[in-house]
């Protein structure tokens, strides 16, 4: 007898699957029968969590600090979170605005949450992380992709969302460094989108989860640009190697953290304790340093990495300044960047990611590469691709 279909929410239609994992489940498959894929797939750290903030989760655990903490989160957390910004980036920001939450997700599902009523709109450039518009239609809302090219070095620029601002539009979200991309968003382009946002009276979210991540220039934070219908979304993921324990905060206008608080006490209750406390370690001296022997090896494995797609024939415009990926034209190779990612890991043995993980505009042209992982096995992957491209 047929298992019957489950009856679905409708927005259930909307959510839609990585493809990525397809091609991750099928390269684990490969790996279990013994033939050595390169991974450059998935979009996290290959270090494991720096030896400090391990120590300081063992010892919470140690203490009994295992109960929930205030929904905001630690007071010492937002605190240390706050000088943080102080000392980095020479930004004041009032702990009372910081708010703690289960990884950057749980931050983003917060303020689209007290944002977005059913059929209300939220703009964000394609390509662009598929987990935000799904997040928007989580909420009944509905995200409107708006196309960027690759000449423009895939920045959204405010004419554009001036062109496509209505009276149903809450808000835009942006992010930088950007995933697929990795690339920023200059303080100018910021400010620029601002304003652009700000006449109408709309919520500018800036998600910079991998803020810590960035190369050849000083690093900013949308943070400098007021408080006004900003809302900044930053995790102990990407940059701090914290990606297990999952572990964000929001930084949000002082007059929506009330009902910020309220939703988050009746959604999460609190971010895991252990990790708060482990967190706390993340600011030292011996974390950071730690973490800036870190970036300088992504950034020498994004210089490799980049040279030599480039020499291999493929077309990148212009070199990333931050996250860990390079976002890649496959056009002069195939029509489909799906069918060339499964070809190429079912030939090559080399696992990367379809451009329509990220979005409708023009996703069969590209590829993600992720330099997650260790540089030999980044020369074997180019090695490897070198051959199935000559065949």
């Amino acid at each position: 007898m047929p298992v019957p279909e489950p009856r679905l929410a409708r927005r259930m239609a909307g959510i839609e699957s990585f493809h990525v994992m397809d091609i991750l489940a099928r390269a684990r498959q490969m790996d279990a029968l013994g033939q050595d894929v390169v991974h450059m797939e998935v979009g996290e750290p290959d270090f494991c969590t720096p030896e400090p903030i391990v120590a300081a989760g063992i010892q919470a655990l140690r203490e009994g600090k295992t109960h929930y903490t205030a929904a905001t989160g630690l007071p010492s957390l937002r605190e240390a979170i706050s000088n943080y910004y102080a000392s980095r980036f020479g930004v004041q920001v009032d702990p009372a605005r910081i708010i703690v939450t289960p990884g950057a997700s749980g931050a983003l599902q917060l303020i689209l949450a007290v944002l977005v009523n059913p059929g209300e709109r939220i703009l964000m450039p394609d390509p662009g992380y598929p987990c935000n518009r799904h997040m928007v239609r989580l909420f009944e809302g509905e995200a409107v992709s708006l196309g960027v090219k690759a000449s423009s070095g895939f920045s959204l620029a405010n004419d554009q969302v001036i062109r496509n601002w209505d009276s149903r539009t809450r808000g835009l979200m942006v992010a930088t460094p950007a995933n697929p991309t990795g690339r920023i968003l200059q303080l100018n382009q910021l400010q620029q989108l601002y304003n652009a946002v700000l006449a109408p009276d709309g919520a500018f979210i800036v998600d910079e989860i991998y803020q810590g991540l960035v190369y050849d220039q000083a690093e900013e934070t949308a943070l400098s640009l007021g408080e006004e219908n900003l809302f900044v979304v930053n995790s102990f993921s990407k940059f701090f190697g914290m990606t297990g324990w999952r572990l964000g905060w929001l930084v949000a206008p002082r007059e929506y953290v009330p009902a910020l608080d309220r939703l988050a006490q009746n959604i999460f209750l609190a971010a895991p304790t252990p990790s708060q406390h482990a967190a706390l370690a993340a600011f030292d001296a011996q974390t950071l340093e730690i973490l800036e022997e870190r970036r300088m090896i992504f950034q020498q494995r994004r210089d490799y990495l980049y040279a030599a797609l480039l020499d291999l024939g493929f077309r990148i415009q212009g070199k990333p300044e931050g996250a860990f990926y390079l976002y890649a034209d496959v056009s002069r190779f195939a029509r489909d960047s799906f069918v060339f990612a499964r070809e190429m890991l079912e030939q090559a043995r080399v696992a990367i990611t379809p451009g329509c993980d990220f979005g409708s505009y023009r996703p069969e042209k590209f590829v993600r590469f992720a330099y997650t992982t260790e540089m030999e096995r980044l020369k074997l992957g180019v090695e490897r691709i070198r051959t199935f491209l000559a065949s």
